[in-house]
């Protein structure tokens, strides 16, 4: 039996994979958030790895408010630093598999071509610095492990940029998004399942790996696509980074080659508009249900 901590439990990646869990053979597994185990306290990492006979850990939990982590970073450093060293750790001393989720933002974007997993990284903020040194952590403790750097996530679970879009399509006719940043939008439902069944392969391709899904679009063609596929008549209008300021500089160019993962897994990865499609028709079940 494969016991599967899945931390960060209530955020939409881990609620994706509870989705999935169920239809999953074989297979406990036991999602947690903060309130059930904080994991930048090493005893109770300890503790609870002993207690439930961990042999994978999937590391949800991560601080992602880009720009509030410039004036958080003490908070910011506990999470996505000594949280990603305290899992490593005790999957290490538990013969335990860790996948860690990453992000874009550990690169600059200055490449202006796909980033693969041997480019150099540069982060540009606390967010992206933080989960880089989680990373450097996790590598330097634990061969068993699988690092899975995404981007743009989103889903019909939590705050995310489809729910903010589709909420100011509700309450304004016309909504002014960033054009000049490039990346791809992934579909947190489609990440979880390479997540499953990567651990269900039973792989031992460890390393780090890029996972989006395929295509690629800026923000405003990400808007422009959301209000289409929700048939919202609403006036998207084109603006550089300059004109939208925020505390955190944010790469211009994060689209990544998955060469990697597509290689070593054998994973099929969806277009991101076919994926953006059933998301909502997903999200309209939710709130129909709710």
């Amino acid at each position: 039996m494969k016991n599967i901590l899945v931390t960060g439990g209530n955020g939409q990646l881990a609620t994706c994979i509870r989705n999935i869990s169920s239809n999953v053979e074989e297979c406990n597994f036991i999602f947690v958030d903060v309130d059930e185990l904080d994991i930048a306290k090493k005893t109770d990492v300890k503790i609870f790895f002993k207690k439930n006979n961990i042999t994978h850990c999937i590391n949800c939990a991560a601080y992602t408010a880009v720009d509030r982590a410039e004036s958080d970073q003490n908070l910011a450093k506990r999470i996505n630093i000594t949280g990603a060293k305290n899992l490593a750790e005790e999957c290490k001393n538990n013969a335990a598999t860790l996948i860690h989720i990453s992000t874009d933002f550990v690169f600059d974007g200055k490449k202006n071509s796909h980033y693969n997993e041997k480019d150099k990284e540069a982060p540009l903020g606390v967010y992206g610095e933080t989960k880089l040194l989680g990373e450097k952590e996790i590598v330097s403790i634990l061969k068993e492990h699988f690092i899975i750097r995404t981007s743009w996530l989103y889903s019909e679970y939590g705050h995310n940029f489809l729910k903010t879009m589709l909420k100011l399509g509700e309450e304004k006719k016309i909504i002014s998004v960033v054009v000049d940043q490039i990346g791809t939008p992934t579909y947190a439902g489609d990440l979880a399942k390479v997540i499953v069944d990567l651990i269900m392969s039973g792989s031992s391709s460890y390393g780090t790996y890029h996972y989006s899904n395929e295509g690629v679009s800026s923000w405003y063609d990400f808007a422009k696509a959301i209000f289409d596929e929700a048939r919202i008549k609403v006036n998207v209008v084109p603006i550089k980074t300059e004109a939208f300021p925020t505390p955190a500089e944010r790469p211009r160019f994060s689209v990544m080659d998955k060469s990697k993962i597509k290689k070593k897994l054998s994973l099929p990865i969806p277009y991101w508009r076919d994926s953006l499609a059933i998301c909502l028709t997903k999200l309209q079940k939710v709130n129909n249900d709710s």
